[in-house]
């Protein structure tokens, strides 16, 4: 046996991977579940000169909506811009169909944004990063 790490995978070895966990969870799940495409998308904020200063990045799958990141730039922050970038990417996935939305945020991050805008703490990871605690949150769309 030859074990590899790389940073570096080729689509092709990606591809072998998916199909690999496709097919061992066909035996657990209905086939529409086992084959449905990631629905990846971004929400973006831009300013009047169409410049991104903000935005989201998601993925969804399941029945779950993952949003990976939310950033805005520090001068645009404060504006609500926030809160319609999470409004707009709740609305895109719970058109498509997905019933739940969870995110992480480290402690010195935005848990009280997520925690006005309805989400709840289901987890945490202390100490990730060190010295800080990384809170998992979800909400029922």
């Amino acid at each position: 046996m030859n074990i590899e790490v790389t940073s570096f995978p080729s689509q092709e070895d990606l591809k072998t991977l998916s199909d690999g966990i496709k097919s061992y969870n066909q035996d657990h799940l209905p086939d529409e579940v086992v084959f449905e495409p990631d629905t990846r998308f971004l929400v973006l904020a831009r300013n009047e000169t169409g410049n991104v200063v903000g935005g989201i990045r998601a993925n969804a799958y399941w029945n779950y909506c993952l949003i990976e990141l939310l950033w805005i730039a520090e001068e645009y922050r404060g504006a609500g811009i926030g809160s319609q970038l999470m409004a707009s990417a709740e609305k895109f996935a719970k058109g498509k169909g997905f019933e739940y939305i969870r995110t992480e945020t480290v402690s010195f991050q935005a848990k009280p944004f997520y925690l006005k805008l309805g989400y709840r703490v289901f987890g945490e990871l202390p100490d990730y990063p060190k010295g800080h605690t990384t809170y998992c949150l979800i909400k029922k769309l």
